[in-house]
């Protein structure tokens, strides 16, 4: 499975669990951190945990190993290290503040499939 068809899978995850605005970023030509960016948001911490864990989940199916996922008990900014792939997901919040796509203006959008929330 090649990133772009990771990056839908886990955008898939995200909607299923009602993630809000889904947005992936092509990191490639503007960090030397990751290849791509998916950032979404929760409405509530218990939504956010269910979004990073689904995202888990998904991977988990596919065979695709999750590195390490950060900042699950506190559900504000769970980041979600696939390697080559890192999830921001965020609570409405912390997503507003933080701004991601505005940092990395730079980061060309990757275009994802009918369905995601907006």
């Amino acid at each position: 499975m090649d990133n772009k068809a990771i990056i839908q899978t886990i955008a898939d995850a995200c909607d299923d669990k009602r993630a809000e605005d889904i947005v992936a970023l092509d990191m490639q030509d503007v960090s030397l951190m990751t290849d791509y960016f998916l950032i979404c948001h929760g409405s509530n911490e218990r939504q956010v945990q269910a979004i990073a864990r689904g995202i888990k989940d998904t991977m988990d199916e596919t065979g695709v190993e999750v590195r390490r996922m950060e900042g699950f008990d506190q559900a504000r900014w769970i980041l979600v290290d696939l390697d080559d792939i890192v999830c921001h997901v965020f609570h409405k919040d912390e997503r507003h503040y933080y701004n991601l796509e505005r940092l990395w203006g730079d980061a060309a959008r990757v275009e994802l499939h009918a369905g995601q929330n907006g």
